[in-house]
């Protein structure tokens, strides 16, 4: 430092230089998906495609769910959410899930480059929604996902939800479910199976 610099905010600040000029034009063209970037309007990337009709971030999410161990059984399914009829299920997968055991119900955990099958049911009411989330206990959450419809109509994928396990995985054992197996145990009707 030299004699004439003063320390602290005392001495006036001297601006920056200013920014280099911008290169010449040298005839590039920008491409086609920095073109479609500049022409995209205000707030483009970050609008949902389908705005979200659930305002209350803690509701119970309503739309297709995916239904794994007992609720992939119409009758179980129609009993918890006390349904006059046997819903309709598709038969359905998820990629990149893992099922585990919890004691005798399966529980399924991210896992790369697996597949879980199941069926899905669109929940229209968040009170159904509710009752699911009740039935499914604090162990399990509602989570979003990607489902694959393997049944060959319309649509053949969806975005929905899937019960994820919530509770300690030191908890889950390695095993499967039978749907068949648990509705003979719990003296159900096997055949809705």
């Amino acid at each position: 430092m030299s004699g004439n610099e003063e320390i602290g905010g005392g001495a006036s600040c001297v601006p920056p230089p200013p920014p280099p000029p911008p290169p010449e034009d040298l005839g590039l063209k920008p491409s086609s998906f920095i073109v479609k970037l500049r022409s995209a309007p205000p707030g483009y990337f970050f609008q949902p495609e389908r705005p979200p009709t659930d305002t209350d971030p803690f509701a119970a999410p309503t739309g297709p769910y995916f239904f794994y161990g007992t609720l992939s059984d119409p009758a179980m399914l129609r009993d918890v959410l006390g349904l006059e009829t046997k819903p309709q299920l598709r038969p359905a997968t998820l990629i990149g899930y893992e099922c585990k055991l919890w004691g005798q119900y399966p529980a399924i955990l991210d896992a790369l480059e697996k597949v879980v099958h199941g069926a899905v049911w669109h929940v229209e009411t968040k009170e159904h929604a509710e009752r699911l989330a009740e039935y499914e206990t604090d162990n399990y959450q509602a989570q979003p996902c990607r489902i694959d419809y393997t049944d060959g109509n319309e649509p053949v994928e969806n975005y929905g939800y899937v019960f994820k396990f919530a509770g300690d995985v030191r908890d889950l054992s390695e095993g499967t479910f039978d749907l068949a197996t648990w509705l003979r145990r719990m003296k159900r009707d096997v055949e809705d199976a």
